[in-house]
């Protein structure tokens, strides 16, 4: 089914990018999705807050919103899955058009504002997850919550025990005020509370779900200081480095360089990275990173993990590369690893950052 994407690609890209998508989902959910016989060497085998996963390389959430094709993605060749950002309530997110290819730069600029169809779709279909793949739950506020944070103590409480981890997206520029809980107080009030909730569950006799934060790109040194000590100060189990920026580069050429969301792709890799290696320097290297931002290669995957990241996350090049990418970065990312020495993932983490 991998050698049919170059087939399908020309009517995929003649519609809408939002279109296309929800096609390729139902496509997916139809049971039309590629399967990956691709075996992964031993040297991708690493194991992060105690989840043994196959290979480093995972899709980011905004793929899968509704935890409609976990099953599909994970046979594509995925070391895990994000699914999500669900909010409580369902809702519509914002206006169409809200996706937009920027094809010249390899980018995408979203506005989608968190559309999903809300905590209890999501649950059932978790729970129709097979077993043995990792997947994990990306949980976020709906736009007219009074107590944002509130709204993701509810998603944890409500889905804890069928994902494998929980991502809290405080960093999409899509839902207005969002990106304030990233402020230190903010932060450690939403931390403290998310982690009580855990504690509530393992308390009732459930095991321990890891519990991550996704950041925004667009920090001052002071913002990765204050995030740094909330996570060292509360024993977070990982920083999801990085969600789309605001910011537009000044070598986008595309007609839609303009529009107003966030920005992902190719022209974020420098500076996801550069927050990444921030990040693993401010954290002293003690809290597990998974980098996003701009991956399409083997060698871009290699960077981030130089750069302090233990897993790594990729969505936008799927629009333009198709499902043979991933097999593809896993084979040019072994033979990275042993062209370097390294014996395993875990031993390059951070190996091109001075701690």
């Amino acid at each position: 089914m991998i050698n049919l994407y170059p087939l399908a690609r020309p009517i995929l890209s003649a519609l809408s990018a939002e279109t296309a998508h929800n096609l390729t989902i139902f496509g997916l959910k139809s049971g039309l999705g590629p399967s990956s016989k691709q075996k992964d060497d031993p040297c991708l085998s690493t194991q992060v807050f105690g989840l043994k996963l196959p290979n480093p390389v995972g899709l980011a959430a905004g793929f899968d919103k509704n935890a409609d094709v976990s099953n599909a993605m994970l046979n594509v060749g995925f070391g895990f899955v994000e699914a999500g950002t669900v909010t409580p309530k369902p809702q519509a997110g914002n206006d169409k058009p809200r996706l937009f290819r920027l094809v010249e730069d390899k980018a995408v600029i979203n506005r989608f504002g968190f559309n999903n169809k809300g905590l209890e779709y999501f649950t059932a279909r978790l729970k129709n997850r097979r077993p043995g793949g990792i997947v994990g739950a990306n949980v976020g506020a709906n736009k007219d919550a009074t107590d944002r944070t509130e709204d993701y103590v509810t998603g944890i409480m409500a889905l804890y025990g069928l994902s494998d981890y929980f991502t809290v997206n405080i960093s999409s520029p899509n839902t207005p005020g969002l990106r304030a809980l990233q402020s230190r107080d903010s932060l450690n009030d939403l931390v403290t509370r998310v982690l009580a909730a855990r504690q509530a569950k393992m308390d009732a006799g459930m095991q321990r779900i890891p519990i991550l934060v996704k950041i925004a790109p667009d920090l001052t040194e002071e913002d990765i200081k204050d995030i740094a000590a909330v996570a060292l100060d509360n024993a977070l189990d990982g920083l999801i480095v990085s969600n789309t920026t605001i910011t537009r580069p000044s070598t986008l050429t595309s007609a839609h360089k303009s529009e107003i969301g966030g920005l992902s792709g190719a022209p974020l890799k420098k500076l996801s990275t550069d927050t990444l290696a921030q990040i693993y320097r401010a954290t002293g290297g003690k809290i597990t990173l998974i980098g996003v931002g701009g991956i399409s290669s083997g060698a871009d995957a290699f960077d981030k993990i130089a750069h302090g990241a233990s897993l790594v996350q990729l969505y936008s090049a799927l629009a333009y590369d198709g499902p043979s990418l991933v097999a593809d970065i896993k084979t040019e990312l072994t033979e990275i690893l042993k062209e370097k020495g390294f014996a395993s993932v875990s031993d390059a983490v951070g190996s091109a950052v001075k701690l």
